[in-house]
């Protein structure tokens, strides 16, 4: 009998080409320059509440943040960023509005890096020169948010809203005067809640000038809505090869926003993939209930240690074939499932043994993975 070649996983696209820009370093984290797209969140705490704001960065650290963002809106706030920006584990960025004097006072705690919008900072124009030595002599990069919700009125007023060209304009006109005073260790953001707007003012940022941008959908909303207003801005800005740090802003549990985050960059190759779970709509030859174990699957490998692609198919029609780049899957069937590596058919299980059956293979793909290094390193 001749074995039927089920041939190796097709490589990944190339990654899109990235716009070139300069880097800056948030705290051990690079941002821009060619370095990984970065995931950030925010928490949703008082940050004067250290133990409770502690708790979620230590959540959304595991689910894969790379930088956090803190509010700083009043003196206790101010106070508590010392400990907090000592016990994370990951950089921690002062989101300061209305009062200059909390940059001063974020800068002196150790942040590693301050957020600040200018539209609603009092007499914020007259500060620059304070804030950008202050800043450069800390070495903490400053980021420029501009948000509509918040636009300088003196722009507003001349655009008539929170145009595109209206959210540059502001956006470089605050930029200019860190230049003024030779601060250039910068981190721009134009934000909306509408994504053709959004993108527009981000194309239009991006021809204008070399900083590391960020990108955000404000206000996107509820999860699932949320979350598709963000994969659709960031996704096309992000195959332009604009954006170096992105954050989803859903009305939902910071984690949430910070797995949504993760997965858009990883889907163009911008960034290392985590748990990637393969799986069909469903159709009449479904023969297992398909969102029940798909959940199961998704639960039993949530935090799994390394990066993994598992395809979930209901049926054996498109099973190993169209899952074929998977690392691991099941096709089911008539009570069954089969369990396949890379296309490859491994073994045949009942249904009740699906889930276990597939975390077994991958923890065996996994030491194999270990070994192999392992042998390269000696």
């Amino acid at each position: 009998m001749t074995k039927t070649d089920l041939g190796l996983p097709t490589p990944p696209p190339k990654a899109p080409v990235r716009r070139p820009s300069r880097q800056i370093r948030v705290g051990d984290v690079p941002v821009g320059g060619g370095a990984p797209v970065i995931v950030q969140t925010m928490t949703t705490t008082p940050t004067a509440d250290i133990d409770a704001t502690f708790e979620q960065i230590t959540e959304i650290t595991a689910a894969g943040c790379d930088i956090v963002r803190v509010a700083v809106l009043t003196h206790d706030d101010a106070d508590a960023l010392s400990v907090i920006t000592q016990k994370s584990a990951i950089p921690v960025i002062a989101d300061i509005h209305f009062q200059p004097r909390y940059v001063f006072a974020a800068i002196d705690a150790g942040s590693a890096a301050v957020r600040v919008n200018p539209g609603n900072i009092k007499q914020f124009d007259d500060r620059v020169g304070q804030i950008a030595k202050a800043a450069s002599a800390a070495k903490v990069p400053i980021r420029i948010g501009v948000n509509a919700g918040s636009l300088d009125p003196r722009l507003l007023a001349k655009h008539g809203s929170a145009t595109p060209q209206a959210l540059v304009e502001s956006a470089l006109w605050e930029a200019s005067l860190f230049e003024e005073h030779g601060f250039t260790d910068l981190k721009v953001a134009v934000k909306h809640h509408e994504p053709p707007t959004m993108i527009t003012a981000n194309r239009l940022l991006a021809d204008a000038c070399d900083y590391p941008l960020h990108l955000g959908v404000t206000e996107a909303g509820p999860s699932f809505q949320g979350a598709i207003k963000s994969a659709v801005a960031f996704g096309i800005l992000l195959a332009e090869g604009i954006g170096d740090t992105i954050r989803v802003s859903l009305s939902d549990h910071p984690v949430q926003r910070v797995k949504a985050g993760c997965h858009i960059p990883a889907s163009l190759g911008l960034r290392p993939r985590r748990l990637e779970i393969v799986s069909c709509p469903g159709c009449g030859r479904l023969q297992v209930d398909l969102h029940r174990l798909v959940a199961k699957v998704e639960a039993a490998f949530d935090g799994f240690p390394r990066p993994l692609r598992i395809a979930v198919m209901g049926c054996v029609v498109n099973g190993p074939g169209e899952a074929r780049e998977a690392d691991l899957g099941v096709s089911c069937g008539n009570g069954k499932g089969q369990i396949f590596a890379h296309g490859q058919v491994l073994r045949t299980v009942p249904e009740s043994q699906i889930v276990d059956a597939l975390v077994d293979e991958a923890l065996r793909l996994a030491q194999d993975a270990g070994s192999h290094q392992g042998g390269e390193a000696r």
